[in-house]
Parts: C-alpha cells; sequence; structure tokens
C-alpha cells in the first residue's frame, strides 16, 4: 500500500499503482453522458489517467483545467479525468468552466477501477475516493509512467508528466 497524507495526516491507499512495463487494467467506468467506457475504447492511443479524488475541490478542479489547457498541444493522446463523482456534477465541471479537452469518467458504479488500479484510499476522512495519482499508458496499453502524489492536497507533476510522452 501507498503511504499518503491529506494535509500532513497520514493516511494509506489499497496498494500501489501498476508497474511501469506492465498492461494497463483495463476499466468501465461511466462518461457524462452516462455512457460506458473502457480502457479498449482509446485503443491507439497515448492515454493519460488523471485521477482524484472529487472535481469539486480546489486541487482536483486545478488538475482538470490544466489538462485541459495542455491537451490541445498533445498528438494522438486523450487525457482521462478519473473520480468517483457523479456524471452529473462532473458535466456541471466543465459546462461552467469551458472543459471540452479533456473526457471526464466516473467510477461511481463500482469503483472497480480505483480497486484494480490499487488507488482507492484505504482509511481517513476521504476513504473509498481515489487518491490523486497520474498513470500513463502508451499506443500497445502498456504503463510508461506512474505518480502516486503524496500529499493529497498537492497537484501532480505536470512537467514530468508530459515529458513522458
Amino acid at each position: 500500500m501507498a503511504n499518503i497524507t491529506l494535509k500532513g495526516n497520514i493516511t494509506h491507499t489499497i496498494g500501489n499503482l501498476p508497474k511501469i512495463g506492465a498492461k494497463a487494467p483495463n476499466f468501465k467506468l461511466t462518461d457524462v453522458n452516462l455512457s460506458p467506457k473502457s480502457l479498449m475504447d482509446y485503443a491507439g492511443k497515448k492515454i493519460i489517467l488523471n485521477i482524484f479524488p472529487s472535481v469539486d475541490t480546489g486541487t482536483c478542479a486545478t488538475t482538470v483545467r490544466e489538462f485541459n489547457k495542455k491537451a490541445t498541444d498533445l498528438k494522438n493522446t486523450v487525457v482521462l479525468c478519473i473520480s468517483k463523482d457523479l456524471p452529473f456534477a462532473q458535466a456541471r465541471f466543465c459546462a461552467a468552466e469551458g472543459i471540452e479537452n479533456v473526457v471526464m469518467l466516473s467510477d461511481f458504479i463500482d469503483g472497480n477501477f480505483g480497486k484494480s488500479y490499487e488507488l482507492e484510499i484505504a482509511n481517513g476522512p476521504l476513504a473509498n475516493l481515489h487518491s490523486r495519482a497520474i498513470v500513463i499508458v502508451d499506443e500497445e496499453g502498456c504503463v510508461i509512467h506512474t505518480e502516486q502524489v503524496s500529499e493529497i492536497a498537492d497537484e501532480p507533476n505536470y512537467t514530468l508528466a508530459l515529458n513522458v510522452l
């Protein structure tokens, strides 16, 4: 399990992010139109998984805004922003913020994404939500970069993630 903090207080995830070089676990998530989406829907593209607890918090919203800006310059790459927020909340956020370059996906139905990527928070006030993490998958479906953000309130290292592409 990964040790992370929330405002300095120690908490944990249920495991560790997928290993570099491993096949990315498939998933079934829900988009803002309530349509099912899987990893296979993005086959042949590089995929940035921007994972966070809730788009209704400052840092999480910032990560979506930042990746939305950066996504316009990425070739053959899709940015998937994943949380357990209801698709309605994700759609409302995108409409209010003018977000249109990233794909919002929800793990609200069964939480299997957080479990299979082993980034679900195990204890503390955010238990059962997703930890803040970045996972990048290449065109063949292999993990080429991961970042488990050690302090939930901090942003990921955008530069490091994008340099992998």
